[in-house]
C-alpha cells in the first residue's frame, strides 16, 4: 500500500547536484530542484529504521492538495511536436537529413497557429493533474491548459515554476584578521524557497506518524512531513489509466514523471543516454538490425546524479558514480508499448534497475496518441 505525503519547507532549501565541488575563490556550487529521490530516501531514512528498504514514488509537487507534473516535452508553444515517420504528408519528409543510428526527428505541425491572441502569457513548466489526466487519455494538451489560472497566478514566479532561487555566499573568517579567508573557504550556491501554497509530494509504501519532522537537503533545513489522502485518489486515476493504455497494442507516448537512470555497462564502462538501451529503434540502417518500437525521443539536458555508497563496517559513505539521468518530462513515440527491463528480467543487472526505480527514478506514465 503507498500512502501519501506532503513536505512542508520550514526555510529554504539547499541540494546540490552531483557535479564535483571543492570550495575555493570564486567556487560555484549548483544545485537543482525538484531534489532527486536519493535526497528524498535519506531524509525519510533519517527518522525510520535506515536499513529499511523504500518504495518511493515521486518526488513531484503539489498546489494546495493538487498533484503537479513537469511539462511534457514534445510540446513547444502549445504545440505537439511530431515524428516524421508518423506524418507522411510532412513537407521536410523528404528533404530532410538526419543520422538513422539515432531517433527519428520531431518537427513541428506543418501549418503552425497564427493567431497570437490565445498564447499563454506564463508558459508553466508544471501541470496539474487533471491537464496530465487529458494528455494520458488523448495525447494531447490544448494550448489553453499551459495558461495559468488567476488563482495561482499570484503563487508562480516570474521563473514559470513554483519557486524563487536565492544566491547565497558562504565564506570562513580568519581569526586572527577578522576578515574572509582569501581562498579555500569561499563559495556561492543558489538556495530554493517555494512559493507560497506549494509544496512536495511524495508516495511511500510506510506508514509514517505526521506531523514529523525530516532534514531535506544541504545544511540540515527541516521540513514538515504530513499525510495527504486526497493525492492518493489522484495518483490512482491516472495510474490506472496508464495501466490501461500500456495494454494497448497501439501507437503511445511513454511521458517520464521522474529523472529517468537508463544505464548499461559495456566494455567495463557505465554509459548512460536519453531513452532505456532495451527499447530498439523502429528504423534500422542495417539489415542484420532487429527493428524494434522507439520512434522518436523528445527531452532535455541530462541531469547528474549521484548517491552515497554506505561502508557498514566502518560505519561511513563515501560517493556512488555519477551517473547522467534524462529529465522529467522527457517523452517517447513507440509503435506499441513495451515494459522496461527492470520490470521483465530476474537477473543481477535486472536487480540494480528495479532499486534505482524503487527510489522514485525513471517512472512512466503511458498516453494514447
Amino acid at each position: 500500500m503507498i500512502y501519501w505525503y506532503k513536505i512542508s519547507p520550514v526555510d529554504i532549501l539547499l541540494f546540490r547536484d552531483a557535479k564535483p565541488f571543492t570550495p575555493g575563490e570564486r567556487a560555484w556550487a549548483a544545485g537543482g530542484f525538484p531534489p532527486s529521490g536519493h535526497t528524498i530516501a535519506g531524509a525519510v531514512r533519517g527518522v525510520i529504521d535506515r536499513n529499511l528498504d523504500l518504495e518511493l514514488i515521486g518526488p513531484f509537487l503539489c498546489y494546495h492538495d493538487t498533484l503537479y507534473f513537469p511539462r511534457p516535452l514534445n510540446f513547444v508553444n502549445g504545440d505537439r511536436l511530431i515524428p516524421l515517420a508518423w506524418h507522411k504528408q510532412h513537407p521536410l519528409l523528404e528533404q530532410i537529413i538526419w543520422d538513422e543510428s539515432q531517433p527519428n526527428p520531431l518537427v513541428m505541425p506543418p501549418q503552425p497557429r497564427t493567431s497570437s491572441a490565445s498564447v499563454a502569457q506564463i508558459y508553466r513548466q508544471y501541470l496539474p493533474v487533471d491537464t496530465i489526466e487529458s494528455f494520458l487519455k488523448t495525447g494531447n494538451i490544448s494550448r489553453e491548459s499551459f495558461g495559468v489560472p488567476s488563482q495561482e497566478a499570484e503563487d508562480l514566479s516570474s521563473e514559470q515554476q513554483p519557486w524563487k532561487t536565492e544566491t547565497r555566499s558562504h565564506n570562513s573568517i580568519d581569526n586572527y584578521t577578522k576578515q574572509v579567508k582569501a581562498s579555500g573557504s569561499y563559495f556561492i550556491e543558489n538556495a530554493v524557497r517555494l512559493l507560497p501554497n506549494w509544496t512536495i509530494a511524495i508516495g511511500l509504501d510506510i506508514d509514517l506518524p505526521t506531523p514529523t519532522v525530516i532534514r531535506l537537503g544541504g545544511e540540515g533545513h527541516r521540513a514538515i512531513v504530513n499525510k495527504c489522502p486526497a493525492l492518493d485518489e489522484q495518483w490512482n486515476t491516472i495510474s490506472e489509466l496508464s495501466t490501461t493504455n500500456f495494454r494497448s497494442t497501439k501507437k503511445a507516448l511513454a511521458y517520464l514523471i521522474t529523472p529517468g537512470i537508463f544505464e548499461r555497462k559495456q566494455n567495463n564502462r557505465a554509459l548512460c543516454r536519453s531513452y532505456p538501451w532495451e527499447w530498439k529503434l523502429a528504423h534500422t540502417n542495417n539489415p542484420n538490425q532487429t527493428k524494434g518500437n522507439l520512434v522518436s525521443v523528445a527531452t532535455e539536458k541530462a541531469i547528474p546524479i549521484s548517491g552515497r555508497i554506505r561502508d557498514s563496517e566502518n560505519n561511513s559513505s563515501i560517493p556512488a558514480p555519477q551517473m547522467f539521468a534524462a529529465p522529467a518530462g522527457s517523452v517517447y513515440y513507440l509503435n506499441q508499448p513495451q515494459a522496461l527491463f527492470g520490470a521483465v528480467e530476474d537477473t543481477k543487472a535486472a536487480k540494480g534497475v528495479r532499486e534505482l526505480q524503487s527510489l522514485g527514478y525513471s517512472k512512466l506514465l503511458w498516453a494514447k496518441y
